[in-house]
């Protein structure tokens, strides 16, 4: 049976999911200050220094469990392997289809892909409460997306890179889903959330650090790149990350890739006051959307607490 969560916990952990969020939201904004550094890269660089930094902290509880870890040898894998290849999807996506469309489709689409997987592999039921907070955000995701079509239009490449684009975006919401969802079985079986993290980051750190060899060229070439390449890594990676594990201790990884739908809320935003880019007012219905999606996960609504084919625990 799984352990009761006291509400003051639960909304720790939401909040932490939040802030991390919204520290993610800053990347494609920081990405277009290094536009001449590869997505690949700057993808290796931030999540492979973010998984060692992540180690490092988390080095006392990782060595404790490690067996936890390792009890579950492919569900460690499978999670490892989709933080190797969510950063390389994620921004080769936003590069070839634009940063608006790139963060909407990898973003959007992870809900829906870790619903599927935790009632598939963990035969957990998606809630009604949960449905309606997914149309609600994929709707606004949608309209977030109209609103910046107009200014994304510059960073779009032709068509064929756009749908290779959208492609990789799908990538990158199945893996950003798949590495939440193991974190989340590491976790749940006894694992602290800064070993599950860092043990599936630093995993995946052996693999795309090594691949700076043939694709980091630029990430120091220059102040900018520099600074841009470190905030990456430390910041929204490291710190997001650390975040994101807190808050998956008490959070269902459906729900929680939910609540990071404000991701792409908070980068339009930033592209609108810092890049300056012009938004429509069907972008603002949007936000209302979005905003009204997070506002159903974050408050106790007991006529949507019921899952399908039986109800929830009291």
């Amino acid at each position: 049976m799984e352990k009761p969560v006291r509400a003051n916990d639960l909304l720790k952990g939401m909040l932490a999911i939040v802030v991390a969020s919204f520290l993610w939201g800053t990347t494609g904004t920081a990405a277009q200050f290094a536009p001449q550094i590869s997505p690949l890269a700057i993808g290796a660089f931030a999540m492979g220094i973010g998984g060692v930094l992540l180690c490092l902290s988390a080095r006392k509880s990782l060595v404790e469990d490690a067996r936890i870890l390792l009890a579950k040898p492919l569900t460690f894998l499978f999670g490892s392997a989709c933080v190797a290849i969510y950063p390389l999807a994620f921004y080769s996506a936003m590069r070839l289809s634009g940063v608006a469309i790139g963060t909407v489709v990898s973003i959007a689409s992870a809900p829906l892909f870790a619903a599927l997987l935790e009632y598939f592999l963990s035969k957990r039921p998606v809630s009604l409460k949960w449905f309606i907070s997914f149309i609600f955000g994929a709707l606004g995701i949608g309209l977030l997306t109209m609103g910046k079509a107009e200014g994304a239009l510059e960073l779009s490449a032709p068509n064929n890179n756009q749908i290779f684009g959208v492609t990789l975006g799908l990538i990158a919401g199945l893996t950003y889903a798949g590495y939440s969802w193991a974190a989340k079985q590491h976790i749940d079986t006894g694992a602290n959330s800064k070993s599950a993290m860092a043990g599936l980051f630093g995993c995946a750190a052996l693999v795309l650090l090594p691949s700076l060899w043939f694709t980091g060229q630029n990430l120091f070439a220059n102040a900018i790149h520099t600074s841009v390449s470190l905030y990456m890594a430390v910041v929204p990676m490291f710190l997001g990350y650390l975040l994101f594990g807190y808050g998956l201790r008490t959070t269902e990884a459906s729900k929680a890739t939910l609540i990071t739908l404000i991701e792409p809320l908070v980068a339009t935003l930033f592209a609108i006051f810092l890049i300056g880019e012009v938004f429509k007012p069907v972008g603002w219905v949007g936000m209302t959307l979005v905003s009204l999606c997070l506002f159903i996960q974050s408050v106790r609504l007991p006529f949507l607490s019921k899952r399908y084919g039986r109800k929830a625990a009291a």
